[in-house]
């Protein structure tokens, strides 16, 4: 029997051993309050401000009220706490928050954004926090991005409502001649109407125009932003229909990515990031590797014995040295190589990039009302594709013959600069740009797999350009509320050293002959103002003009799609634009509401036209056409657990004036080919700090006409994405994309008698590794 004085010695000594950790163990039990106001870089308060803490217990949120002020309850007290403010284009540092001594009131500060960087740079080409501009932007972050169902960084930008590639493919397998850009209803052929940049640097292809849209990692992104409207104020050529900015990661001190994917139709992609560095020097090393065996694209009814899968296979690579002067000052090198190759679905049908590209940049800054970049870049691209007819659908498609080969080197060589000055209620804007490009176009016909001729041609083209823009915002009297910009960019387009070698089998290789040297000089003028009507809704309009000058491609060689085949012409002039636009924006605290309406004149647009039948086409400007329409955008509970986003585009593009010579036929009143009436898309995005991502994305068509003449109709499509991810601790993930659930497959494009179409039902999963020492997960 145990004795009494036993007993109750044992109660004492538990006792003892666990009374020193009770407080601890009631803490850790018991919620941590925070409270405090965020405010701006100049004291003001920040209404609905969301803020953020992260600890051992995931991400808890809280929202700001209209004086800032916010209270936030986080379930564990023991835990370090990592606590972020962000609202519209402002952040705040990361805050490091210790357990043992908490603060009683916490004062945030928001400053201006990485992205929103960015987007001011996109629409006014200065990194300074300047007076609202009327210019119609969009921003996509890498959250948004990476967490969309898609691979290509083209089928992530469909998620915004009128973004559509002149094709309805992906560059996961679609040609690249066939990835040119339409904003706004502003149709292309293989040519952008958009220019793409990246780091302030033109990614157009300096050739053809179209865009590489794997050329960049996906680790290596920040961000995109769209600026839908003419853009050549501030840009030069191509940016009729708007500007899509690349934003390019900054390389951190210490930082390593890794992720595997792979599924349906043998696909798989590999990517790495790694970041090393001080506090002046760092180093950013990105890559990936993608293939794909691809599917079928001839339709059914149409697939013979020639018909294969459309593949691609492509690895990029890009390395950043950076020196960091200060927080505003830094000088880099950027490289990036790209090597790609296309099989374009039937055994004799390929092409193949390989590109290199550099920057050498410097961003300065002389206190905070001055500051500009320079930027010399270059580029060396070694372009290869093969082209074929085959039997028709009418005897099974089961013969194929090559009939030309081609291969095209360029180079080209630029530089920019420009500066900012700003004040309390003005500032200006100023900048020259360079551009310099040499291209060589070798092809050689073949009939019966023998060589029958030669033709090559060389040719240069050369773009100077300088700009100005002043923005003025007023706080009282008459103009209270307003901000208004003026710019007006001046350029010189010339067409230089053309020489043409034209040769049939056997007769001896004729001299080259030389194409007069041309130039054009344009004025690229926009005017734009807003009106801040509350606090939270702001009207804004424009004018502008632009232009886009015709691109190598277009102007020497000839081109071929199937049996269709598009003739050059060195005579094309550039395309001229004029528009105006008007809009609001809406922004409470679950809503945030923009909407626009637009009209685009185009003048003399370079465009296919059929001169004899059924498939022999040839570029001309064409007359002019019209795009008029509205594009909406809503987005709900943005700093919710649960969001949405909905986004639509109507546009009205016809041709309103084209008077062609007899018997050609007048195409007034025609839809511009490839371009849609109606565009809609839309993503659900939830999020659980136990569960994971969730985001469902629909986008849906309507029917577009695939010829001048509108005989060739694509139908409406819809097409349901999904994308999921779990975490499983602070670094390791995995994600399943499920890409057109509903297994409705796009028509692609119709040369009659083939139809073709877009990808079927595709599944792919993966585990990707990320750690960042300055921004913990």
């Amino acid at each position: 029997m145990t004795s009494p004085k036993f007993s109750l010695a044992r109660p004492i000594l538990l006792a003892a051993l666990f009374l020193p950790s009770l407080p601890q163990a009631l803490a850790a039990q018991s919620p941590l309050h925070l409270q405090g106001q965020v405010r701006d870089t100049d004291g003001r308060t920040v209404p609905d401000a969301s803020i953020t803490a992260e600890g051992s217990h995931g991400k808890i949120s809280a929202t700001a009220d209209d004086t800032g002020h916010f209270h936030l309850d986080y379930p564990d007290s023991s835990t370090p706490l990592t606590l972020r403010a962000t609202a519209r284009s402002l952040e705040s540092d990361p805050i490091q928050l210790s357990p043992q001594s908490p603060p009683a009131d916490l004062a945030i500060v928001l400053h201006l954004s990485a992205v929103a960087e960015q987007v001011t740079v996109t629409s006014t080409r200065s990194s300074l926090d300047l007076p609202a501009t009327a210019n119609t932007v969009y921003t996509l972050d890498a959250k948004t991005l990476h967490t969309y169902p898609a691979i290509t960084l083209d089928d992530q930008l469909r998620q915004q409502a009128g973004f559509e590639l002149f094709r309805r493919s992906s560059s996961r397998t679609q040609n690249p001649t066939s990835q040119g850009i339409s904003l706004r209803g502003l149709g292309s052929t293989a040519v952008s109407r958009t220019l793409v940049l990246e780091n302030n640097v033109p990614m157009n292809d300096p050739f053809g125009g179209w865009i590489h849209w794997d050329e960049v990692p996906n680790e290596a992104i920040d961000a995109v932003t769209i600026a839908t409207g003419g853009g050549s104020d501030l840009y030069g050529s191509s940016a009729l229909g708007g500007v899509v900015d690349v934003v390019p990661a900054r390389p951190t001190t210490a930082r390593f990515d890794a992720s595997a994917f792979g599924g349906g139709q043998d696909s798989s992609l590999v990517g790495l990031r790694g970041d090393l560095g001080n506090p002046h020097w760092r180093q950013l090393l990105a890559a990936d590797s993608y293939r794909t065996a691809g599917y079928i694209i001839a339709a059914p009814a149409n697939a013979g014995p020639v018909d294969v899968p459309a593949n691609v296979h492509y690895q990029s690579v890009r390395s950043e040295t950076d020196y960091i002067f200060s927080n505003t000052n830094r000088a880099f090198l950027t490289g990036n190589m790209l090597n790609e190759a296309h099989g374009n679905g039937t055994p004799l049908t390929t092409n193949g990039t390989r590109l290199w590209r550099y920057i050498l940049g410097d961003d300065w800054s002389a206190g905070h009302q001055t500051n500009g970049r320079v930027r010399i870049f270059g580029s060396d691209e070694a372009y290869r594709q093969s082209f074929s007819s085959v039997s028709s659908v009418h005897t099974n498609r089961d013969t194929e013959a090559l009939t030309r080969l081609q291969h095209v080197r360029t180079q080209e060589l630029g530089a920019s600069t420009d500066a900012t000055v700003a004040f309390s209620r003005i500032a200006f804007v100023a900048g020259v740009d360079i551009r310099d490009i040499r291209g060589t176009d070798y092809e050689n016909p073949i009939k019966a797999n023998a060589i029958t001729g030669i033709f090559d041609a060389s040719a240069r083209q050369r773009f100077v350009g300088g700009f100005g823009e002043a923005l003025a915002s007023a706080h009282h009297g008459l103009f209270k509320d307003f901000s208004a910009a003026l710019s007006l960019r001046l350029d010189s387009a010339a067409n230089l050293d053309t020489r043409t070698i034209t040769q049939t089998n056997p007769a001896p290789i004729p001299p080259a002959v030389p194409t007069a040297n041309r130039s054009e000089f344009i004025a690229s003028p926009r005017f734009g103002i807003v009106r801040q009507v509350t606090s939270r809704a702001t009207i804004h309009a424009a004018v502008f003009r632009a232009f886009r000058t015709p691109t190598m491609n277009e102007l020497y060689r000839t081109g071929q799609i199937g049996p269709q085949v598009t003739q050059a012409n060195p005579s094309l002039l550039s395309e001229r634009a004029t528009g105006w636009e008007t809009g609001t924006t809406f922004t409470t605290r679950p809503v945030a509401l923009s909407a626009t309406y637009f009209w685009t004149q185009i003048n003399r647009p370079v465009a296919a036209v059929l001169i004899v039948a059924p498939n022999t086409y040839k570029r001309e400007n064409l007359g002019q056409i019209v795009s008029q329409g509205t594009e909406l955008r809503l987005d709900l509970y943005r700093s919710k657990p649960i969001s949405a986003t909905v986004g639509y585009q109507y546009s009205h593009a016809i041709v309103t004036r084209y008077n062609p010579p007899p018997p050609t036929q007048s195409l007034v009143g025609n839809w511009i080919p490839d371009v849609p009436r109606q565009n809609f898309t839309a993503q659900l995005r939830a999020a659980n700090h136990r569960l994971g991502e969730l985001t469902l994305a629909a986008r849906a068509t309507g029917h577009v006409w695939d010829d001048s003449l509108n005989t060739n109709e694509l139908h409406p499509f819809f097409q349901l994405d999904l994308f999921a991810r779990h975490d499983f601790g602070p670094r390791w993930s995995a994600s399943v994309t499920l890409n057109n659930l509903l297994n409705q497959r796009p028509e692609v494009s119709f040369t009659p008698p083939l139809l073709t179409l877009g990808s079927p039902f595709l599944a792919q999963g993966g585990i990707a590794f990320h750690w960042n020492k300055d921004r913990p997960r």
